[in-house]
């Protein structure tokens, strides 16, 4: 067995630790640091029986992790107190939005930027208060800068001059030239206020993005982390609350996700055993996007590079009009 599929079926629970030899350790501490998942496989194996030195290697993951975490809504408090002064509201998305709301998926997640959605009418306001706490551009490229604000769904990255932190600011989910045109209004006016005192999205409208970060915004590039984040979001709705399917597809019929949503729901069914909240057929074109997830070998090296393009043409089609991707593919081209 590969082991990007020994890494998957650890994490659903479908092979015991125990049952690993010491080879088979390598390749999935391998494909685990490769995949971004070392620290959430050693948070999913905690009490494991486990090999001495998968023990220390763990310990110091989860360890790391929780600084990492700490981090991240140090940095999330940041931007408050960079926004307070012109009362910007935001919410907070992805990986802080997972560790402020103490969800699962948040125990050893590498939480990089951080993300916030404010609404489309405040974002001049909110790039000049992040430019005065110490926020500066890390796209000093005319184009890109220019690309970013016309076309996608948020600013060009930012970075702390002197905390050499990054931060993305949303004003909504999904490129402004996406085929779907999820609504920014709803997603922020049914946000919802943690214990930590950060507002994140409802459960619903969680899920949907997270879906669509997986499927409907890039290249499936860090698909598995982020279907196993998926996994464990729908897992602990629906074990709250015994209606969230019908709130979910509402949302995602809202957003025009729903087929996004399900082709996320069948591909996390088929590596995680999420519980499937309808009846759905398989969908034969599902088998690509699971041989792109677990294109590594047991080395993590990335495998089957036609497959690789293939997504990431994907993406950019998704991304833009035909014309525009011409346009914007050649103009990438001549600078390099």
């Amino acid at each position: 067995m590969s082991a990007m599929r020994l890494l998957v079926d650890l994490l659903a629970g479908r092979r015991g630790a125990a049952t690993l030899a010491p080879r088979e350790w390598d390749g999935v501490m391998s494909v685990a640091r490769a995949e971004a998942m070392l620290a959430t496989l050693a948070h999913r194996l905690d009490g494991a029986d486990l090999p001495p030195s998968v023990t220390t290697l763990f310990a110091d993951q989860r360890a790391a992790a929780a600084v990492a975490r700490t981090q991240s809504l140090w940095e999330a408090e940041m931007a408050r107190r960079a926004l307070a002064s012109e009362r910007i509201e935001f919410v907070l998305l992805k990986g802080a939005a997972y560790a402020a709301a103490g969800l699962s998926c948040a125990e050893g997640r590498q939480i990089g930027d951080l993300d916030i959605l404010v609404l489309g009418h405040d974002i001049g306001r909110a790039e000049n208060e992040l430019l005065e706490a110490g926020w500066e551009w890390v796209k000093p490229d005319p184009y890109d800068d220019a690309y970013y604000r016309e076309h996608m769904h948020e600013l060009p990255p930012l970075i702390h001059k002197a905390r050499d932190r990054m931060i993305d600011v949303h004003h909504t989910i999904l490129p402004r030239t996406h085929r779907v045109t999820p609504d920014p209004l709803v997603l922020m006016a049914e946000a919802v206020q943690t214990s930590s005192g950060f507002r994140v999205l409802s459960p619903p409208a969680m899920v949907c993005h997270c879906a669509a970060h997986v499927l409907a915004d890039g290249d499936l590039q860090g698909g598995l982390r982020n279907l196993w984040d998926f996994h464990l979001l729908v897992t602990e709705f629906t074990g709250r609350d015994t209606g969230f399917q019908a709130q979910l597809f509402k949302q995602a019929a809202l957003h025009g996700l729903v087929d996004v949503v399900k082709r996320a729901l069948r591909l996390s069914h088929r590596l995680y055993d999420t519980p499937l909240m309808l009846d759905q057929r398989t969908v034969p074109s599902d088998d690509l996007f699971i041989r792109r997830l677990l294109a590594r070998d047991d080395w993590g090296r990335p495998t089957q590079f036609a497959l690789h393009q293939a997504f990431y043409i994907r993406s950019h089609w998704l991304r833009m009009p035909p014309l525009m991707l011409s346009r914007h593919l050649w103009t990438k081209w001549r600078k390099r």
